[in-house]
């Protein structure tokens, strides 16, 4: 997460996450440009990057490679087609952005 906060230092970064104990430990440290928003405990649905899987497998699903590393250039080739637009309309659920509002970070 030091990483992540690093690379967006001038920015308030939100990063949606699930109930695993591990986002919860005592011991993690989170920087201060970084909020965690909890969703809650089984609900895979609401997480915005399930969104961006589905999407990324319409063009993958049909497709066979010979080996893993021919799987990783091309959703690494999807990733980085992937413009801010469309990201953007994935991943923009109405119940986050009401989260952030209500709690006054956005």
């Amino acid at each position: 997460m030091n990483e992540f906060a690093a690379c967006y230092p001038k920015s308030l970064n939100v990063l949606q996450v699930d109930n695993g104990l591990f986002h919860k430990a005592k011991r993690l440290q989170i920087p201060e440009n970084i909020v965690l928003l909890f969703q809650p405990a089984h609900s895979p649905e609401l997480n915005p990057i399930e969104r961006v899987w589905e999407y990324l497998k319409q063009d993958l699903k049909w497709e066979l490679f010979d080996n893993l590393e021919h799987l990783r250039t091309q959703v690494a080739q999807l990733l980085a087609e992937l413009t801010p637009k469309i990201a953007a309309s994935l991943t923009g659920y109405d119940f986050i952005l009401n989260a952030l509002s209500v709690a006054n970070i956005f």
